[in-house]
């Protein structure tokens, strides 16, 4: 977990539970997985020191560059991004410091309280 939130450069927030990693070797970059639930009213003060690109929007369509999802998110015990409703992403960055490729972030809001953010990473 922390290995890879350490590649990434992004702290886990003190308040996270239910936090899920991930390492995937791929052909032409591995991907990194990161997954955990915040109280729904952090999720916009974490969201804003990732800086993306855009401001989240609702989604229908895989994370950039997937034609056909290869379901990271299932190997951490989680569904997929595209198949949660109401889910809302962004592309944080592409290309990005520190050896990564691409980052993206999506937020799905779980309960009246809670919200799960997905990051994925290629470096």
């Amino acid at each position: 977990m922390d290995s890879v939130a350490q590649r990434l450069h992004l702290p886990l927030p003190p308040t996270a539970t239910d936090a899920r990693a991930a390492h995937r070797n791929g052909f032409q970059g591995d991907d990194l997985l990161l997954s955990f639930v915040l109280p729904t009213p952090e999720v916009d003060a974490y969201l804003t020191q990732l800086k993306p690109e855009r401001p989240l929007a609702p989604s229908k369509i895989p994370f950039a560059g997937e034609s056909v999802p290869a379901a990271p998110f299932t190997h951490v015990g989680l569904p997929e991004p595209d198949s949660v409703p109401g889910i809302r992403k962004a592309q944080v960055c592409a290309p990005c410091a520190n050896a990564i490729a691409q980052l993206h972030v999506a937020v799905a809001q779980l309960d009246a309280q809670t919200s799960r953010v997905y990051v994925k990473a290629v470096d």
